[in-house]
C-alpha cells in the first residue's frame, strides 16, 4: 500500500488531480512573485539528494513497477508534459506503483508516482495525463519546499526524517504520526490551508500544461467527477487520499470553466495507453480467471483496435498461467495484424523466453530489436535472454545502450551484477549487486556486498579505490538513517 497520510503529512505528499496546440490564444496564468524563498532553503544538489533518498526508500516499502514496457510508457507521457511545462529543464522521474489504492503523489527531486489503481480508474489517456500534469505543477511551483518552509524552516536532515516518518506510517500509522508530531510540532491548520492553495494552483497550472501537451483539458473535470462519484461507494473505507484531497463541486466547476475556454476536438487514446492499461490489469489482478473473463467479454466488442487490445489481454493471461502455446498464437496474430506495434513483438518474444526456448527467444529478440532499435523494454528482455543463454558479452553491450531513465531502475544494476558474474568477475558482480541493494533501499545489504567485493580474487587498485569510496558513502548513509529514526 502507498502512503496513508494523516492531516499532518498533507504538505509533504502533494497529490491529486490535477495535448493540443491551442487554436485560440489563451492568456497564460500569471503567478504572483512569491520570491521563491524555498530556493534558499534547499539547493538543487540537496534537492536531488533528497529525491534520490526518497525514491530508494520507496523501493524498500512499496511495490514499484519494474516492467520495462510500463515504465517506458509512463515516462513518455511525463516527458511530454514536462517539455510543455513552465520548467522544461527540471529533472523528473515518473513511475508506477503496483497498488490498487487510488493515489498519485509528487515527491522531492521530481519523483512522481502513479498507483496502478488510479491508472486503471482512468477511461482515457488524457485523464491519466491530467493527474500527472497536476503533479508536475506541484514540483515546478515548488510547493513541497514552500510547505517545508511554512512548517518551521525544516533542514534537509529534518526533511529526510519527516519523509522517513511518513514511510514508517505506512507500516504503523501510530508510530508514523508520533514521529511527525515530534518533528514538525507546527501549526497544522496553517499547513492545511497552505496546501489547499497549492491544490488550486496545481489544477490551474496543470491544465495549462495539459493543453499545451496536446491532451484534452476537459479530461481534468471529467476525472474529478469520476473520483467524486466513486468515493460514494467506499463508506467508512474511503481512501485517505480522497479524504485529504476532497473533490469538491467548486473544484470541478472551476476546472470545467477553465477547460471550456479551449476549443473542442477529439483526442484519441494512444495504443501505448490502451496496451499499458491492459497489461497493468493482468499484472495486478489476484484472480487471473476474472481477468480472463474481463477481456473475453470485450473480445468481440467495439472497434477493431479495441478488440485487438482485448485479445492482447487474453494472451497476457494465458502467458501468466503458463498456457504458452495459446498465448503465442494470439501474439503472432496480433504481430501480423500490427507489425509496427512493439508491444506485440515484445509479447511474442517474451512468450518464447517464458517457455525456456532460449535459442528461439534470442532469434525473436534480435529480430524485434532490429525493427525497434530504441525500444528499451525489448532490450531489457533481450539482455535477460542472453544471460540465460550464457552470452554475457553481448548482454553487457546492450546494457550500456539503455537510456538514463532505465538506468535508475534497480533491475539495471541486478542485470549488471548477473552479467559480471557470468563473465567470472566476482568483484564487479558484488559491486553492482551492492548498487542494486542500495537502489532498492537496502543499505545494509549494499555494505555487505561491497565487503564481499573487496575480498574477491583478482581485484585491482582502481576497483579497490572505487569500492572503498562506495563503502564510505553507504556507511555514512546508513549512519544518517539511524540518526533520523
Amino acid at each position: 500500500m502507498l502512503f496513508k497520510p494523516t492531516k499532518l503529512v498533507i504538505p509533504l505528499i502533494l497529490s491529486l488531480l490535477s495535448h493540443q496546440t491551442q487554436a485560440i490564444e489563451i492568456e497564460k496564468i500569471q503567478l504572483p512573485d512569491m520570491g521563491d524563498s524555498s530556493g534558499t532553503l534547499i539547493s538543487p544538489a540537496q534537492e536531488k539528494e533528497l529525491g534520490d533518498a526518497f525514491f530508494r526508500s520507496l523501493h524498500s516499502r512499496i511495490k514499484i513497477n519494474q516492467d520495462a514496457e510500463i515504465q517506458q510508457y509512463i515516462q513518455s507521457i511525463g516527458k511530454q508534459l514536462v517539455a510543455n511545462s513552465d520548467s522544461p529543464s527540471n529533472p523528473f522521474h515518473f513511475f508506477v506503483v503496483l497498488d490498487n489504492q487510488i493515489n498519485a503523489f509528487a515527491g522531492p527531486g521530481g519523483y512522481i508516482g502513479v498507483n496502478s489503481g488510479l491508472f486503471l480508474l482512468t477511461e482515457a489517456e488524457s485523464e491519466l495525463a491530467s493527474v500527472m500534469a497536476h503533479e508536475v505543477a506541484h514540483v515546478t511551483q515548488r510547493h513541497l519546499y514552500r510547505a517545508f518552509e511554512a512548517a518551521s524552516k525544516l533542514s534537509i536532515p529534518t526533511a529526510v526524517a519527516t519523509l522517513a516518518a511518513i514511510l514508517l506510517g505506512t507500516q504503523s500509522p501510530a508510530l508514523g504520526q508520533a514521529a511527525l508530531i515530534a518533528i514538525q510540532a507546527g501549526s497544522v491548520q496553517f499547513q492545511i490551508d497552505f496546501t489547499r492553495d497549492n491544490e488550486k494552483e496545481a489544477d490551474r497550472v496543470g491544465m495549462q500544461t495539459l493543453a499545451q501537451s496536446n491532451y484534452n483539458p476537459r479530461s481534468m473535470p471529467v476525472f474529478f467527477e469520476r473520483l467524486q462519484q466513486s468515493s460514494r461507494y467506499y463508506g467508512q473505507g474511503i481512501p485517505e487520499f480522497l479524504r485529504t484531497h476532497p473533490v469538491s463541486a467548486s473544484r470541478i466547476s472551476d476546472t470545467r470553466g477553465r477547460s471550456n475556454k479551449y476549443p473542442y476536438k477529439q483526442y484519441p487514446d494512444s495504443q501505448g495507453y490502451l496496451l499499458s492499461r491492459a497489461k497493468l490489469r493482468v499484472m495486478t489482478s489476484s484472480d487471473k480467471k476474472k481477468a480472463l473473463i474481463y477481456f473475453k467479454a470485450r473480445e468481440h466488442q467495439g472497434t477493431v483496435e479495441q478488440q485487438a487490445i482485448a485479445r492482447y489481454g487474453i494472451g497476457l493471461v494465458y502467458m501468466e498461467t503458463q498456457k504458452f502455446l495459446e498465448a503465442e498464437k494470439i501474439f503472432q496474430q496480433l504481430t501480423r495484424q500490427y507489425p509496427n506495434q512493439p508491444q506485440y513483438a515484445y509479447a511474442v518474444t517474451k512468450t518464447a523466453l517464458e517457455s525456456q526456448l532460449y535459442d528461439k527467444a534470442l532469434g525473436l529478440f534480435k529480430k524485434a530489436l532490429d525493427h525497434f532499435p530504441t525500444n528499451n523494454a525489448i532490450k531489457i528482455e533481450y539482455i535477460s535472454t542472453l544471460l540465460k543463454a550464457k552470452k554475457p558479452r553481448k548482454a553487457k553491450t546492450i546494457l550500456q545502450s539503455l537510456n538514463d531513465q532505465m538506468k535508475k531502475l534497480p533491475l539495471y544494476f541486478e542485470l549488471l551484477a548477473q552479467t559480471y558474474a557470468n563473465l567470472k568477475l566476482p568483484a564487479e558482480s558484488h559491486r553492482y549487486l551492492a548498487e542494486y541493494y542500495y537502489a532498492s533501499g537496502q543499505t545494509k545489504a549494499a555494505i555487505l556486498q561491497i565487503n564481499l567485493a573487496k575480498k574477491a580474487d583478482g581485484i585491482n587498485f582502481y576497483l579497490l579505490a572505487i569500492l572503498d569510496d562506495r563503502l564510505r558513502f553507504f556507511q555514512y548513509d546508513e549512519n544518517q538513517r539511524k540518526k533520523n529514526q
